[in-house]
């Protein structure tokens, strides 16, 4: 009697590949446009960015054609590749998306969090206010982006945190310009969320994160009105 055939599932071992060229190049130009250095309306000429990354010309044509599909990056006939420059609308659906989830990370955050957890948001904290303190617009950015990311890892909630990670890396590119001038504010604000996630107070705690998304929100498109054409 012959043996049963095998499923191959089941005797397969993934091969570990390293991350196609073109990946890499999209990964480097999207983090260029969250941190700023490549500015909204800036001309993308494939063979600049080839030169510059040091790769030939055609994962640089694939990654910016996912760019544009991701709408990072617009695409205009006959003039060639320009980062995209956000609209009030898309910031507003963008960052209105946010705010609902991060006020759900707030409320679990002040259910679950443990003495540690308060510390350790009190270091992220003072790592922001140092980065503010040092004018660095980056390092406000990703004190931000640490100290929002683990409120939600403090939510206990694998969904929420998922769905927040879809959306970390515009947050951090509409945050980069306004960084520095809605600091101040938005530190202070911090502060008197982990205030009351540390006192286990849900509802207010939610109640300020929604004030807290809410205003950066407002000024975010207030900058973006204010802000001539991008190329001008």
């Amino acid at each position: 009697m012959r043996e049963p055939r095998t499923s191959p599932a089941t005797v397969t071992t993934p091969v570990n590949r390293p991350v196609p060229l073109r990946q890499a190049v999209y990964d480097v130009l999207i983090e260029l446009i969250v941190g700023g250095v490549l500015q909204p309306g800036r001309h993308l000429i494939e063979a600049e960015l080839a030169e510059e990354l040091g790769v030939s010309r055609q994962p640089v044509r694939e990654a910016l054609l996912r760019l544009q599909a991701d709408g990072w990056v617009d695409l205009r006939p006959a003039q060639g590749a320009f980062v995209h420059s956000p609209t009030v609308e898309e910031a507003t659906q963008l960052l209105s998306v946010r705010a609902v989830l991060e006020t759900h990370s707030a409320r679990g955050a002040a259910q679950y969090a443990t003495g540690p957890d308060i510390t350790r948001l009190w270091e992220l904290q003072a790592a922001g206010i140092a980065a503010l303190s040092a004018d660095d617009a980056r390092g406000i950015v990703e004190a931000n982006a640490a100290l929002h990311g683990f409120i939600t890892e403090l939510a206990r909630n694998p969904i929420l945190a998922e769905l927040i990670r879809q959306v970390d890396r515009r947050v951090r590119w509409y945050y980069m310009p306004i960084a520095r001038p809605r600091g101040k504010d938005a530190w202070n604000e911090h502060a008197d969320i982990i205030d009351r996630i540390a006192a286990g107070d849900a509802d207010r705690a939610e109640e300020l994160m929604h004030h807290h998304t809410r205003a950066t929100t407002d000024f975010y498109c207030r900058q973006l009105t204010a802000a001539p054409p991008a190329g001008v």
